[in-house]
């Protein structure tokens, strides 16, 4: 089930060591957990990962709430509504429940999710996800200066944990219409949204002049901007 080779422990330890460090901030307003494709039959490894550690930090207090990313991407099913019915399911109140379906990459998966925590009032935000996938999201949240801290999944942990598949009803959470992003974009366009190159930033959360100027075309004003303007 887990990565067993060097890479993996060595992934695993230092997703092991974040953790430490960032649990010591707890409790979070809102954790960030970024979606997977459903099959419609069964959770897939990464999606029992995932929900479960989400389930786990919840219920140890160590967040409030929960956000869940992703829209219908590869699947007919929108996976962060997915993901949100298996947490309720889990025992998890719905209103401390949410999600966010405009992602169709990793990296938007956190920003968007960032926004929308920013945007219910979170300020205290982490990052909840696998070892693999924390791994290269930590370098675009320290990269663009984005206030969101690491807890990530924790094997040890999660090995004695009963990481039991609650049963769920699946059908409210299929897209009409659904058309997979695959046959819609090409290779290219898709690893450019891979490394963030279709996010649409808000100006007030790029600190650094470099990424004003290299994003400008794809960012739009601050609450704070709009204000002003409104108000001349």
């Amino acid at each position: 089930m887990f990565l067993c080779s060097g890479c993996g422990r060595l992934l695993y330890r230092s997703a092991a060591k974040a953790y430490s460090k960032d649990l010591k901030n707890q409790p979070y307003d809102a954790i960030i957990v970024p979606g997977f494709p459903f099959n419609g039959e069964k959770w897939d490894m990464i999606l029992q990962m995932r929900i479960h550690w989400a389930h786990y930090l919840y219920a140890k207090g160590y967040t409030k709430n929960i956000i869940f990313s992703g829209g219908a991407v590869a699947t007919p099913y929108i996976e962060s509504r997915v993901m949100a019915a298996y947490a309720h399911a889990l025992g998890i109140p719905r209103e401390h429940l949410f999600t966010e379906e405009k992602a169709q990459h990793s990296v938007e998966n956190v920003y968007y999710s960032y926004r929308l925590a920013k945007d219910s009032g979170f300020s205290k935000i982490a990052l909840a996800t696998d070892p693999i996938q924390n791994s290269y999201m930590r370098k675009f949240i320290k990269k663009n200066g984005l206030p969101i801290a690491l807890l990530p999944t924790v094997i040890d942990t999660l090995k004695v944990m009963n990481l039991y598949e609650p049963r769920v009803d699946f059908k409210p959470y299929m897209q009409a219409g659904f058309v997979k992003l695959s046959d819609t974009e090409g290779f290219f366009k898709r690893f450019r949204g891979t490394m963030g190159q279709h996010i649409v930033w808000y100006e007030e959360d790029l600190k650094k002049k470099k990424y004003r100027r290299k994003y400008k075309a794809r960012t739009v004003p601050s609450e704070n901007s709009r204000n002003l303007k409104q108000a001349e």
